[in-house]
């Protein structure tokens, strides 16, 4: 005759806040109002699909402890046959599996914030190219200005990205668009300010507007010229910043008004919760950025270092033109479109192009051709790039990386080999090639 109840072990009692020893089990049912209402519906019909098959059945669901606690528990359970007319028992694993739960659930919301940053990123990419081509008469104006403003937003989500997206330092930020633009021209200066990752991008769009202005119409276009960037934070939490040039030609307000001065006067001030004014002096442009205190982020656990400027790596080349006449140049690039874009870049230069391999044994299986130089990226489809430049080391063939990653410790790997960041020129890696090759000579 079955007794109809349900046994709770000592450590199904810790796991679920129910009390040891035995309890009316219900026909089953017994634990159902501790369910999770949302999940009662599934652990019903697992069981009642196990009863009816005479096998075991499995459920996963949210336990709700008598104290008002939730947990994730895994239930493994089988009928036993009893002899006679003694009915049969069911004998069940139940497993915690609340910290799987948890980190899957943590894993899909970090990747649904990725996928929202991302279309956020690839929206204001395409914004930029529309509006820049807008502007543009030719295409190579369009490719140099769109290029410079895509690696203004690399710039920033570097930096934010080494401080895991909790804010930007200004002082940062200065430097990546400053510190090799002008050597010695330009100094800026203020006290540790942090600004959100919107505001950190905004401003540093708006840096580099005004560093690609001064190149070519302002105090950059001479030697004489200098730049002085100062921020402060006045009173009530809010962000200021002064740009203010002088020593270069004669300035007057331009006849019309360009991208740049839309997006530093519009979008910079609303991007800063502000506003942006632009006064053109004679002895030269004078900016004043104020922003509100919803720009202005608190410290952030992780503080990267300071910045090298995001040129800094490959200085122009006092060479003129990259020519790789005859050079034979292996690419070892795992995306399609920018190993294409290199092999035509190279190809252009006069370089005879071995690759490109897309995978890490195809570089491998590459290497005993003869080679001259190479172009690394660092991560092929989730693998270090390490034994190709291992064997390319050995072998004293020279090679420059072209990589996403940003390792604040040099070059990835600790090789010693020039570093291009991505988004990049080709006639970048061109350049660096080149140099590479002058030097081994």
């Amino acid at each position: 005759m079955s007794r109809d109840v349900l046994t709770i072990s000592p450590t199904l009692a810790a796991m679920t806040g129910l009390q040891t020893g035995e309890m009316p089990a219900d026909q089953g049912a017994a634990l159902d109002r501790y369910v999770h209402p949302e999940d009662l519906e599934t652990v019903r019909k697992a069981r009642a699909a196990g009863v009816k098959g005479q096998g075991g059945f499995q459920a996963e669901y949210r336990h709700l402890t008598p104290d008002g606690q939730t947990v994730w528990l895994r239930c493994s359970g089988v009928q036993v046959p009893a002899a006679g007319d003694a009915g049969c028992s069911r004998l069940v694993v139940v497993e915690d599996v609340t910290s799987r739960k948890l980190e899957e659930d943590q894993r899909q919301t970090l990747m649904a914030e990725l996928d929202h940053r991302v279309k956020n990123v690839l929206a204001t990419v395409q914004a930029l190219a529309v509006q820049t081509a807008k502007r543009t008469t030719s295409l190579e104006g369009f490719l140099s200005t769109f290029g410079g403003r895509l690696k203004s937003m690399a710039s920033a989500n570097e930096l934010l990205t080494a401080a895991r997206w909790r804010g930007a330092a200004v002082e940062h930020l200065a430097a990546a668009e400053l510190g090799a633009l002008a050597p010695g021209q330009a100094t800026w200066e203020g006290p540790e300010l942090f600004l959100t990752p919107r505001a950190a991008n905004a401003l540093s769009l708006a840096l580099h507007e005004l560093a690609a202005n001064a190149m070519k119409f302002g105090a950059l276009s001479q030697d004489t010229g200098q730049i002085e960037v100062r921020w402060s934070r006045p009173l009530g939490g809010s962000f200021e910043l002064t740009w203010c040039e002088s020593g270069g030609p004669t300035v007057t307000p331009p006849a019309r008004q360009g991208f740049g001065s839309t997006l530093l006067e519009q979008v910079t001030g609303r991007e800063l919760n502000g506003d942006a004014t632009v006064d053109y002096r004679p002895s030269g442009l004078f900016v004043r950025l104020r922003a509100g205190a919803q720009a202005v982020a608190q410290r952030p656990e992780a503080v990267p270092a300071a910045p090298t400027s995001r040129v800094a790596e490959i200085a122009p080349s006092a060479h003129g033109p990259a020519n790789l006449q005859g050079a034979r140049v292996l690419i070892v690039e795992d995306a399609v479109l920018l190993a294409l874009e290199l092999e035509m870049g190279l190809s252009n230069a006069g370089a005879v192009v071995v690759g490109p391999a897309y995978e890490l044994e195809e570089a491998l299986a590459l290497l005993d051709q003869e080679l001259d130089a190479a172009v690394l990226d660092a991560n092929l489809n989730g693998r270090s790039v390490t034994p190709v430049a291992d064997v390319l080391a050995a072998r004293g063939v020279p090679f420059v990386f072209a990589t996403g990653y940003a390792e604040t410790g040099g070059a990835p790997g600790g090789f010693d080999a020039p570093v291009i960041r991505k988004p990049y020129d080709v006639t970048q890696v061109a350049a660096a090639v080149a140099e590479l090759l002058r030097n081994r000579t």
